[in-house]
């Protein structure tokens, strides 16, 4: 299988995204350490995702973007080639369910956490602030995203709630838009170009991100305690 690749990068520093797994990504100094991960975050990936694992991978590079951004943050603005075609319903809905997936999956592994306010892990300073610490700090910022994303593509939505619950009123209140599916492109904040299919991108993206984030922090905050290994990142 060939696991298409789009490449962002500050100098040399690496975010390497799957085009056709979306959400799936690695970082690296390099695009040759973010190229040999791949393979890996993809098998982890498609565990999550319950769908078939090939026994033959080819990483190719269809796009790349140079950024001025903090990409060893996780700072993005690239929007995919591929990411501004229209959509058919069944696309649509298979994309849905499974952002929808995802953010059920990050409440199952925040609910997980023992004491949502302890961490070992101390915070740095990036972009957008101090890191997130503990898993409520990560589940706050994972969720407080969600009015974001769905306003740079036209829809007055709020963070309310779960993060499912909100996710979901988000959709909703999407499907309730005019053409939706031609999947139009929006010039948003700062600059950057969002679409819905880079909105359900993002969604997978930072969930995964920060689910990862969670997960190992909590293996080392809470040794000898079992954690649900929800996203599969351990196999």
């Amino acid at each position: 299988m060939v696991i298409r690749c789009v490449w962002e990068h500050n100098g040399e520093d690496t975010l390497l995204y799957s085009d056709n797994f979306p959400g799936a990504y690695t970082r690296g100094e390099t695009k040759e350490i973010a190229m040999q991960k791949m393979e890996g975050e993809l098998i982890s990936f498609l565990r999550w995702a319950r769908a078939a694992i090939p026994t033959e991978w080819e990483v190719e590079i269809v796009q790349e973007k140079e950024s001025s951004l903090q990409i060893s943050d996780a700072d993005s603005d690239v929007l995919f080639d591929s990411e501004k075609r229209p959509l058919c319903q069944e696309d649509y809905l298979f994309l849905k369910e499974i952002t929808l997936k995802s953010a059920a999956d990050f409440q199952k592994l925040y609910d997980a956490i023992p004491d949502k306010n302890k961490s070992v892990l101390q915070k740095r300073k990036t972009f957008y602030g101090l890191t997130p610490a503990t898993a409520q700090e990560m589940y706050d910022h994972t969720k407080g995203v969600n009015s974001y994303y769905f306003e740079e593509i036209g829809v007055d939505a709020d963070h309310e709630g779960s993060i499912l619950e909100c996710r979901k009123r988000g959709f909703a209140l999407l499907e309730k838009t005019e053409g939706y599916l031609d999947n139009p492109v929006f010039h948003g904040s700062y600059g950057e170009d969002w679409t819905l299919l880079k909105l359900f991108r993002r969604f997978l993206w930072h969930d995964r991100i920060h689910a990862k984030a969670m997960y190992r922090m909590a293996k080392k905050t809470f040794p000898g305690q079992k954690i649900a290994d929800v996203f599969r990142f351990d196999g």
